[in-house]
């Protein structure tokens, strides 16, 4: 880990040994979030695109200089990442765009991009020895967790609130965690989460806290640009929740820039649904840099479960991400997402979850408002596949007026429906 300079605090900027603190920054308590800092020079020396190309690990690991990991520590064995950047030309087309690309990380190993933070969590947590690792999660980062953690036989703890999706905790219970329904929020969980792991020692894996979870998460941004043959996109959009992940987007894109290897930084669209959308409230108030944390929590209510935050824990980098590179916070209603998902499925075959067809449902207003142009090169990241949340996807295809034929087992019955649909 000889590549890593420090641990910086985003509040007051002192700089930490990795080994001197285990997540936040003791000056601030919680909010104190701390992000790895890279000796790029050194990394330069040895890591390079072609060094990349001759590489055949196609997964996260293939970028471990840019991870904050021993560079002998052994890697889960579940494949994660490398996940497929589809060309849309038919989305681009009904959109007036020339140029749309869809990053599919529903077809993660547990199906949503929590994997990219989990494996490394994992990674972290056996370095320090620990006996059980433990996260609060809406779903996905849970089951992200859950799922490696089974891989390597480690014991886990799950915080999730009772109302998440019965698809995301049935991965918990069939990966064998100790999974805790929390009778509230995610916040609810969140903070109970932090206090179970202080009463017991567990490693803590909770994303706006753990300060390698936006490093695990930022790999995406290497794929984008590395499948597209490190030709950075004009603008990316991906859905908001906790903030974590549009962070994650940054650094990666900030790593590569500091590398040489792109030559632009791409303007970054956070995406919130408007029952969740505390860090655009923030945005349109002004409250850029350390002022967004001034900002109390929100209720949250939307049917996106994966960026349901009243309070997102990594704001500070959330509101980085977006003010820094150009980009802006869009806001769609719960009905603009449910009709992205079957415009999303129909249009390049990437079937979502709400929290991902969201990205869409945002470059779908951001076009409507002008914020981005018909040359513009666009990726939009689907987080999670539609089969984490099945009841959504079928209330989307009923207000899209799609329903299925019921038919009897001959012929004629057939013939019936069809002359009825008109084919």
């Amino acid at each position: 880990m000889n590549h890593i300079t420090s641990l910086k605090c985003l509040i007051c900027g002192k700089e930490y040994q990795p080994d001197e603190v285990e997540y936040v920054c003791p000056d601030h308590g919680y909010e104190g979030i701390l992000d790895v800092q890279y000796d790029y020079g050194l990394i330069s020396l040895s890591f390079s695109p072609a060094t990349l190309a001759a590489n055949p690990d196609y997964s996260i690991w293939r970028y471990r200089p840019l991870l904050p990991i021993e560079p002998d520590s052994p890697a889960p064995p579940l494949a994660v990442g490398w996940t497929p950047l589809y060309e849309a030309p038919r989305l681009a087309g009904q959109l007036g765009l020339k140029h749309l690309w869809i990053k599919d990380d529903g077809r993660q190993a547990t199906a949503s991009f929590k994997d990219r933070a989990s494996a490394i969590a994992v990674v972290k947590a056996q370095e320090k020895g620990a006996a059980v690792i433990t996260t609060a999660s809406t779903g996905n980062a849970a089951a992200a967790l859950s799922g490696i953690c089974a891989s390597v036989e480690q014991p886990n703890v799950i915080f999730v609130p009772e109302s998440a999706p019965p698809a995301k905790i049935a991965q918990l219970l069939t990966f064998g965690s100790t999974v805790m329904l929390v009778h509230g929020t995610y916040d609810d969980a969140f903070d109970l989460c932090l206090q179970a792991a202080e009463t017991y020692g567990w490693y803590n894996r909770n994303t706006g806290f753990n300060p390698y979870m936006s490093e695990g998460k930022k790999t995406v941004s290497f794929e984008i640009c590395e499948q597209l043959a490190w030709q950075a996109p004009d603008a990316i959009f991906v859905s908001v929740g906790d903030g974590c992940i549009i962070g994650g987007v940054h650094k990666g894109l900030k790593d590569l820039l500091a590398l040489g290897w792109i030559d632009k930084m791409p303007r970054i669209y956070g995406v919130q649904a408007a029952g969740s959308n505390f860090m655009a409230e923030a945005w349109q108030a002004g409250l850029h840099g350390l002022d967004v944390l001034k900002k109390a929590p929100i209720d949250s209510h939307t049917v996106a479960d994966s960026i349901s935050a009243g309070l997102p824990r990594d704001r500070i980098k959330a509101m980085a991400a977006v003010v820094d590179t150009g980009g802006a916070y869009v806001v769609v209603s719960d009905d603009e997402i449910l009709a992205a998902i079957p415009v999303l499925a129909r249009g390049c075959g990437v079937f979502a979850e709400p929290a991902g067809a969201a990205g869409y449902a945002g470059l779908v207003k951001a076009v409507g408002q002008g914020l981005v142009s018909p040359d513009d090169r666009i990726v939009v990241i689907n987080t999670g596949s539609g089969l984490k949340d099945v009841k959504s996807a079928m209330t989307a295809v009923e207000q899209a007026g799609t329903q299925p034929y019921r038919v009897e087992p001959d012929l004629a019955d057939l013939q019936r429906v069809m002359a009825e649909i008109g084919r």
